[in-house]
């Protein structure tokens, strides 16, 4: 193996952030996509403001302001319809390739790990949902140390939860700051583009750059 740890992130490369909202599409007709996207895009800024600012909510609580934010920016959603999209973000579907890297990673000796903003209770209720547990060897939230990436406190919890040196892990995200977050604190960092976006953040380059986790276990 190249890499002895394989640190993965969660939301949008393991769990895709669309599929609540994808189960409830036709409660909320035609503005649903609007709705999903805005309700990721506020999700992140709600981080990154609180971070900046010093002021820590929890991410599911980020989770639930941005679902309000962006249910009154299309118009407005019913109440039922609000609390079936929050238990649905809790058991998000995993990407079909998700399952298949984290067994071949195993198979192959690496240690694997999720390093997410989610908190504790929120990954473990994905993970379960998704039966991913026993492909994974930790689950590492932000949330004890009350910092979201990017900060390198972050990503410092996967050094000294397997003691080991940055250039041991491998770490894969489809967000490209986390991306250069992870490339500028010292991991080789993957950047899983699954939309097929456009570069950013040059000052940051990403090791490799593949379309699916697939394409990672081709070239691990």
């Amino acid at each position: 193996m190249p890499h002895p740890i394989y640190v993965f992130d969660a939301y949008g490369t393991l769990f895709d952030v669309h599929s609540a909202v994808a189960r409830h599409r036709d409660a909320i007709g035609p503005r649903a996509d609007r709705l999903s996207e805005t309700w990721r895009r506020k999700q992140l800024e709600y981080t990154w403001v609180r971070s900046l600012a010093g002021i820590y909510r929890d991410f599911w609580s980020c989770t639930r302001d941005a679902l309000d934010f962006a249910a009154a920016d299309a118009g407005g959603i019913p109440a039922d319809t609000r609390a079936k999209l929050l238990s649905a973000y809790e058991s998000l579907g995993a990407y079909a390739d998700a399952q298949p890297a984290l067994a071949a990673l195993k198979a192959q000796g690496a240690r694997t790990a999720i390093l997410s903003n989610g908190t504790p209770h929120m990954l473990n209720v994905a993970v379960r949902s998704a039966s991913l547990g026993e492909y994974l060897d930790a689950i590492l939230s932000v949330d004890g140390i009350h910092i979201y990436k990017t900060d390198p406190r972050a990503y410092r919890l996967v050094t000294d939860r397997f003691q080991c040196g940055r250039e041991a892990v491998s770490f894969q995200s489809s967000n490209r700051w986390d991306v250069a977050g992870a490339a500028t604190f010292g991991f080789r960092a993957v950047w899983i583009n699954r939309s097929g976006a456009p570069d950013e953040y040059l000052d940051a380059p990403p090791a490799l750059v593949v379309s699916g986790l697939a394409d990672l276990i081709a070239q691990a």
